[in-house]
């Protein structure tokens, strides 16, 4: 059995994992869907951490004994994943249509000078959708998944991201596990050329491609979860 410690993106609404979470317990593994304190203008990465060990030690992982410890970040997430896996002493992280940092890096810094602004805006264009000076939430993140899922994600409590964590640095200085990158094949944020590219540059691996849009975790819950246990 292996713990699956389940990072969201920008937010940091743990709802964003509940169907992968289901997947996973329903097949015989443990898995904590995490809350990020993402609206605290005062937060930085180390006070994500320090509330993902604690939702991971309330939730019954012994981190010193649990030899099986698979991180996983969603978008924004990519930025905690590593200092979480040190502080776990993980075996894996696997990176989900992540943002895929350098040590110290900062996420304003990332979308400077990633490509992830054009690539996502080529597109569009090449799907003749026109991105307008706001984010449209439904075209961009909510184009496949399910009515249901949609509507209860609009009644939900519209999650919080303080500007802040923009400047904040990754303090972290190499990779402490070794890293699998799992891209949507549909994301329309971070499109899945743009993905393989930056893998490939940053950390030097393949994606792993699987259906699905930016949070394939709501779209695509099952065909997550067997690429997350194939990777294990």
């Amino acid at each position: 059995m292996a713990t699956f410690a389940l990072i969201p993106g920008a937010g940091g609404d743990a709802w964003d994992w509940h169907r992968v979470t289901a997947e996973l317990t329903g097949r015989g593994h443990r898995a904590v869907a995490l809350a990020l304190p993402a609206a605290d203008p005062d937060a930085d990465f180390d006070t994500y951490t320090d509330a993902c060990v604690d939702q991971l030690a309330t939730a019954g992982v012994d981190i010193i004994s649990d030899d099986d410890i698979v991180v996983v970040g969603l978008s924004l997430g990519g930025f905690t994943a590593p200092i979480l896996a040190a502080r776990v002493g993980a075996t894996r992280i696997v990176l989900a249509n992540a943002m895929i940092p350098h040590p110290r890096e900062t996420p304003g810094h990332w979308f400077s000078t990633s490509g992830a602004g054009p690539a996502r805006a080529a597109l569009a264009a090449e799907q003749g959708r026109a991105l307008g000076d706001d984010m449209d939430v439904m075209a961009e993140f909510f184009h496949d998944v399910p009515a249901d899922l949609v509507a209860e994600a609009m009644s939900r409590p519209e999650p919080e991201q303080a500007d802040a964590i923009m400047g904040c640095e990754t303090p972290f200085d190499a990779w402490p596990a070794p890293v699998t990158v799992i891209s949507g094949r549909d994301d329309r944020f971070f499109p899945p050329d743009f993905q393989q590219r930056i893998a490939r540059e940053r950390l030097g691996v393949e994606p792993m491609i699987v259906p699905g849009g930016h949070l394939m975790g709501l779209s695509r819950p099952a065909e997550v979860t067997d690429a997350l246990l194939r990777v294990r």
